[in-house]
């Protein structure tokens, strides 16, 4: 008596864009950007210099306030984002299996959902593909997961005062040029 299962293997699609039935969303786990180095050495020393100017300022009005800041390590720790395992299988009956990096609403996808996936390749070869955008076939559904990025993790106030840094360098350089 023959005891082996059949079990059908996982594939990684090669396409770049797929469509077949959803099978599973799997269960999500958490990863995490990187902070290249240089890019956040160049954010906060512009910051710091119109902090600098900034604080001078607020001494000559003598007004308080200034918020929380969050340290170098915070900072380049970087921001997590959610990565979710997803199995479709396609017209040829190939399970295939993909990542969705992000968050959608709960009730957008649904095991058996005919959809469309447009895939773009990990910089990991290892990994599975990227799912960036989904078409929901079975409601009409249009799907674009949205994941933190470098510049949402260091946030509008410290971009804002880092531009300011960086012009003020600017203006500093052209002021010593022409004169």
């Amino acid at each position: 008596m023959d005891t082996e299962l059949y079990t059908r293997r996982v594939v990684l699609p090669t396409e770049r864009i797929v469509t077949g039935r959803l099978v599973r969303l799997m269960e999500g786990y958490a990863r995490e950007v990187r902070v290249g180095q240089p890019v956040l050495v160049t954010v906060l020393t512009a910051a710091g210099l119109a902090g600098l100017l900034m604080r001078a300022l607020r001494a000559l009005l003598s007004s308080g306030g200034g918020g929380a800041r969050r340290s170098f390590k915070e900072l380049k720790k970087g921001p997590e984002f959610l990565v979710t395992p997803v199995r479709v299988r396609d017209a040829t009956d190939r399970l295939l299996e993909m990542e969705l990096h992000g968050h959608l609403p709960q009730s957008a996808l649904h095991p058996g959902d005919h959809v469309q996936l447009t895939l773009r390749p990990q910089r990991d070869a290892d990994l599975p593909p990227r799912i960036e955008r989904i078409v929901n076939l079975t409601t009409g559904q249009l799907l674009t997961p949205r994941t933190a990025t470098v510049w949402s993790h260091l946030g509008p106030p410290l971009l804002l005062q880092a531009a300011l840094g960086a012009l003020l360098v600017l203006g500093i350089a052209a002021c010593s040029v022409l004169t």
